[in-house]
């Protein structure tokens, strides 16, 4: 697939999408290392067991500022001549007064198809989303249009609801490039917090796609790659270039619309044992605010689809 052909997809994506503003899901700045946060059809894409993890710090130096973390583990396996992949996924997201736990499990059929693999996934689990009333302070507020015994308030223990989620994603991978589509909290799930409070939450549709090509200097690769996520009345667009030295080293930045700019560094520290960070700056009034957001990230794999070895030896007493 061509560097334009690629260019071109990537742009129907954006063109596809219908414009708004934000989003509940969370933010992941290193997205091409963690694309089960967002497609469960990902699993055990490069053929390994691989246990992963991320922390992000989202606009540090300000009060109740986002700050997610994200665990998961997913291991390919085969039955008979076809391929599959299972595995879990957990989430703690916490913004402003709201907290978001997930827990998904994950399923993916591979199916060889040219020059790579086609993958469909289902992702599902619970979330529980809950809100700190305790926290919520109007005394500073005018009084003549609100109270602190405001009934849309949840009080007590009505702050806090969990329900049923799903997801579902496509994923194709060839040798030097990969497209992904997938849709989650397809339930369009509601949380009955009190008679006056209720939490809607919006499916969001994924979209993404890279790149890997490689420079006439053999030990540089150049990795472009986009994420687009909306839930058709908000979005949100991040693009990012990495450049990978000797399959090792890798450097890059990356730009988000909402107002992000950022830098990628990130290595493996041994065969299959990587690392990754991200500093990401705000490009809005927020940089007066904030010291920009951090995230951290940290995988292992190992390959147990490798073929066992048969090497039969025989007594010198019967050769």
């Amino acid at each position: 697939m061509s560097v334009k052909r690629l260019v071109l997809l990537l742009g129907a994506m954006v063109c596809g999408v219908i414009a708004v503003q934000a989003q509940f899901d969370p933010q992941i700045g290193q997205y091409m290392f963690l694309p089960t946060a967002y497609n469960p059809a990902a699993a055990g894409d490069d053929d390994l067991m691989k246990v992963a993890g991320m922390h992000r710090m989202q606009f540090t130096g300000i009060k109740n500022a986002p700050m997610t973390t994200y665990f998961s583990f997913a291991s390919p396996f085969v039955i008979g001549k076809t391929k599959h992949a299972a595995g879990v996924r957990f989430l703690n997201d916490r913004f402003g007064l709201f907290s978001n736990q997930a827990l998904h499990a994950q399923y993916a059929y591979r199916l060889k198809l040219g020059n790579g693999y086609l993958a469909i996934g289902a992702d599902l689990g619970f979330v529980n989303i809950s809100f700190a009333n305790d926290s919520v302070n109007l005394s500073k507020l005018n009084a003549d249009y609100f109270s602190s015994s405001d009934p849309a308030l949840p009080t007590g223990q009505g702050g806090n609801g969990m329900t049923f989620d799903l997801g579902l994603g496509i994923w194709y991978s060839a040798p030097t490039w990969w497209v992904s589509a997938s849709m989650s909290h397809l339930t369009y799930p509601t949380l009955h917090w009190s008679d006056e409070s209720d939490f809607h939450l919006k499916g969001t549709m994924y979209l993404a796609g890279g790149y890997n090509w490689r420079l006439r200097n053999k030990n540089w690769v150049l990795k472009p790659s986009m994420l687009v996520m909306s839930d058709f009345r908000e979005w949100d667009i991040n693009i990012a270039m990495i450049a990978e030295l000797k399959d090792r080293y890798r450097f890059g930045a990356s730009y988000r619309i909402l107002g992000n700019v950022g830098l990628i560094l990130g290595m493996d520290i041994i065969a299959g044992l990587q690392i990754g960070y991200t500093y990401e700056l705000p490009t809005s009034k927020l940089i007066y605010e904030s010291y920009g957001s951090h995230e951290l990230y940290l995988a292992y794999g190992f390959d147990i689809l490798k073929p066992k070895r048969t090497n039969r030896y025989k007594s010198v007493r019967y050769l």
